[in-house]
């Protein structure tokens, strides 16, 4: 007498909202998780790279630089950092004697006051942070083992935090489309279960009103619905007898 109900593609009971929402926050938890993961990969394995780059860079220009302290021909030491400038992420070189003397640089128009008031002698590996200039890694190598003074060169963060955006975000992006695919994907199965309980419903009520019963093929289902769907019937025939 009474049709089935129909249950929406995408709209969920509310006896399933919170399976539904659990995935909901299953599916979050998992992308957060995974983008730190990608993140901190990404970041360290970049670094480690870049670093290692610098210092091979530092220990070239050091090597090259001997001759040329030697002959004490400072435009030949200007123009051979300034060549190094073309390599990507190289942002700055400066060097300085055994004295700690600057006496080459590729700053335009001075030495930052940052680079100035620390030790140029130092083959350290530190982070620097230089006012309109951006974050930087920057690496040192000795000039004959520091007795002709030392090699800095400044790496760029700034485009270690672009590859690192590029690569997330490649991963984002498949993330994304297998997240709503699963989202979905559950809302879809979540309903799927759901159907049989809604026409269980509709069973109930129709036995309830004494009319002939809606959906009277739950009752040869083998699980759980087919037997509220029997049990139901059990309790109206009993009601309907006059049973107590």
């Amino acid at each position: 007498m009474s049709a089935d109900p129909v249950v929406p593609d995408i709209k969920v009971k509310k006896l399933f909202r919170k399976t539904v929402f659990g995935v909901f926050m299953l599916f979050g938890a998992i992308g957060l998780s995974t983008s730190i993961l990608n993140v901190y990969t990404v970041d360290t394995h970049l670094s480690e790279e870049y670093i290692s780059n610098s210092k091979g860079i530092a220990k070239t220009i050091a090597d090259a630089s001997v001759d040329i302290l030697l002959n004490r021909d400072l435009a030949a030491l200007q123009s051979l950092i300034d060549q190094f400038l073309e390599i990507q992420g190289i942002r700055y070189i400066y060097i300085a004697n055994e004295t700690g003397e600057f006496i080459a640089h590729t700053f335009v128009p001075g030495i930052p006051e940052e680079i100035l008031e620390g030790d140029p002698l130092s083959t350290e590996t530190v982070e620097r942070s230089l006012p309109g200039l951006g974050d930087f890694v920057e690496v040192g190598s000795p000039i004959l083992a520091g007795v002709a003074g030392t090699v800095r060169v400044g790496m760029d963060r700034g485009l270690i935090a672009l590859k690192i955006q590029r690569a997330i975000g490649q991963q984002m992006w498949l993330f994304v489309v297998v997240g709503a695919v699963g989202v979905f994907a559950a809302i879809w199965l979540v309903n799927l279960a759901a159907k049989p309980m809604a026409r269980l419903m509709a069973f109930a009520v129709s036995l309830a009103r004494d009319d002939e019963p809606a959906n009277a093929e739950l009752l040869d289902r083998d699980d759980e619905v087919g037997q509220l769907a029997r049990l139901f019937r059990h309790f109206a025939n009993q009601r309907s007898s006059g049973d107590p």
